[in-house]
């Protein structure tokens, strides 16, 4: 499928969910709160005062964090309109929404200290572009915590990518590809980003930490 195509199963798969995501009713969703936890515990390291939730859904992460933090700045980006409606409605302060693509953030360079991105990445046709975003919105030394499902195991990863995936969308779901280690590291080379933690914890979930260098980067500016 043509990248395009991929983006529109997940807006339409999302508008469906939208409404229960963060209900008992969640379904393959549910999943994605096992996440918040680490998230959260690596977000404690370091001191942030602007955070960007990239594929933020209804924002289950940024309610979590205004309450533990009030007084940082908080910005949700999602593809899918009716996920960032769902958002809005719980009237975060200090929070902005933004329909949007997490392949092309519409936001100013050096906008945030911290973006998290979880069980989103694996909905993106062209992850360096994603990574080219992070790199360019990111200030000097911020940070990106990314999430989200991956294995070691070439075997169990191409019939994932080979079988499953292509199953999903035919379901109605947008997914592109299990993110591996190996495109993480090249991605992030090629953006000029350092990958400081990649770790594959229980569950299969990658919990990676990626750093914007002080000085000048490492890969190609884009």
């Amino acid at each position: 499928m043509k990248n395009e195509e991929y983006k529109k199963l997940s807006i339409k798969e999302f508008t469906k969910a939208a409404g229960r995501y963060e209900s008992n009713h969640a379904g393959i969703y549910e999943m994605c709160k096992k996440d918040y936890p680490d998230i959260l515990e690596e977000l404690d390291k370091e001191p942030f005062r602007d955070l960007l939730d990239a594929g933020c859904g209804p924002a289950p992460m940024i309610s979590l964090l205004a309450e533990k933090h009030p007084d940082r700045h908080y910005t949700g980006l999602d593809l899918t309109p009716a996920m960032i409606e769902q958002a809005k409605k719980k009237n975060i302060p200090n929070t902005t929404f933004v329909v949007g693509d997490c392949e092309n953030f519409p936001f100013e360079k050096d906008s945030f200290d911290a973006i998290i991105c979880s069980m989103s990445f694996h909905h993106y046709p062209d992850p360096q572009a994603f990574f080219d975003s992070v790199k360019r919105c990111l200030r000097p030394n911020g940070r990106l915590i990314l999430r989200d499902v991956t294995s070691d195991n070439k075997v169990l990863v191409w019939l994932m990518n080979t079988l499953e995936m292509p199953l999903a969308n035919i379901c109605g779901h947008g997914d592109v590809q299990v993110p591996t280690r190996d495109v993480v590291i090249k991605c992030c080379k090629i953006a000029g980003l350092k990958v400081e933690k990649f770790e594959i914890r229980k569950g299969m979930r990658m919990h990676c930490v990626v750093r914007k260098p002080m000085g000048k980067a490492i890969g190609n500016e884009r």
